[in-house]
């Protein structure tokens, strides 16, 4: 790597992640010095023409000192209160910063379902293209106030990815408490500082399920690690630093980690698939199956098919698992609705074909509509 980072400097769309802890106090209200240094990098870099797209966590963090609460609750109830207190003083809190910078902000609340529904997640991308085309900063958080699985999503980390790969972005920028990625916890003097990571090989041998610093927030750098497997896999480079490094960091300097995006990105669809959606059941193949489907890259036939898990209607996702170890082998959208399926396993298609009519003579789960896992 050259002294500035070209990769970083050229990004004309760029997603940018910041940590709860890295907004927050110790007692979990809103640093206002803080929130007010980032919106100034961010700010000065969307009036310089470029895109910016803020995924912002803090809203539960944010509501525990007007509420009183001393620490981050565990139980959904009060997580969802101070979520409901704290997103109005977060999104307002930005929206005085971005608006110094001549900027107006549009808030979007997603949930799992908004990233993990074909429906929903074309609507999203609508909804934040739309906001950039009208020269918009999108502020993108999880809807803790309401929902429930996503206040367990992983900080925001995976959403940030997903959010990335949904805008088409040249740049993910992971924001947080801690420097980059280290070989093992940051506090300990024996560890080294990675300032690169070209694939998985890189990581062989690190430790990285340490979490952060903070009490207020919930992800650990085990999250940011696979958001940045996610992003780099749609071939979107990523950089790992803390917050006070955001300017240096989008300014190009050679701080916190990069990790190279993938030369090729996947089809859209395909990469949805694989990472945004959740498996309605499961379909257990046989060795032959098993071969044809990821070593051949066929369709799945019943044939292969020895048994079948969940409730589920064509058209929804399906993960494929090796029926001898259990483990997932790839995920598809299935042609069959659950209840149809058990009557079909291990027939041929033209014996279905001819037993059952010529609408039976199709795959399970076509080439086209599945990917490897």
């Amino acid at each position: 790597m050259g002294r500035v980072r070209e990769v970083v400097t050229d990004a004309r769309r760029i997603v940018v992640k910041v940590g709860s802890s890295s907004l927050t106090t110790a007692d979990g209200g809103l640093d206002e010095q803080r929130v007010d240094a980032l919106v100034d990098v961010l700010g000065s870099l969307a009036t310089q023409g470029r895109e910016v797209v803020l995924v912002s966590s803090g809203a539960i963090a944010a509501g525990l000192a007007p509420l009183r609460l001393r620490r981050r609750p565990r139980d959904l109830a009060t997580q969802q209160a101070a979520a409901s207190v704290g997103q109005g003083l977060l999104i307002g809190r930005y929206a005085t910063g971005f608006a110094r910078h001549g900027l107006t902000v549009g808030q979007v609340l997603l949930t799992v379902d908004d990233v993990t529904r074909r429906a929903h997640y074309r609507n999203a991308f609508r909804t934040l293209r739309k906001l950039l085309d009208l020269g918009a900063l999108p502020i993108v958080n999880e809807n803790d106030t309401v929902a429930t699985e996503e206040i367990r999503f992983g900080d925001n980390d995976r959403l940030a990815a997903l959010v990335a790969a949904l805008v088409d972005a040249d740049l993910l920028v992971l924001l947080s408490d801690v420097d980059a990625l280290y070989t093992g916890s940051p506090s300990d003097p024996a560890s080294r500082k990675i300032p690169f990571v070209g694939d998985d090989s890189d990581l062989a041998g690190i430790s990285i399920s340490a979490p952060g610093r903070s009490g207020v927030g919930t992800g650990g750098m085990v999250t940011k690690v696979e958001a940045a497997r996610i992003a780099t896999g749609f071939g979107i480079s990523v950089v790992l630093t803390s917050a006070p490094q955001a300017g240096p960091a989008l300014a190009g300097d050679e701080v916190g980690t990069l990790f190279r995006a993938a030369e090729h990105r996947p089809a859209a669809r395909l990469f949805w698939l694989a990472h945004a959606t959740s498996p309605r059941g499961r379909l257990h193949l046989d060795p032959g199956a098993v071969t044809a489907v990821v070593a051949r890259r066929k369709s799945l036939l019943p044939a292969g098919i020895t048994a079948v898990d969940g409730s589920f209607a064509a058209g929804d996702p399906v993960d494929l698992v090796d029926a001898g170890s259990g483990a997932p082998v790839a995920r598809g959208l299935v042609n069959y609705d659950a209840v149809d399926l058990p009557a079909l396993l291990g027939r041929s298609t033209p014996e279905l074909a001819a037993a059952l009519g010529p609408g039976y003579e199709r795959e399970v789960v076509h080439r086209d509509d599945l990917v490897l896992l």
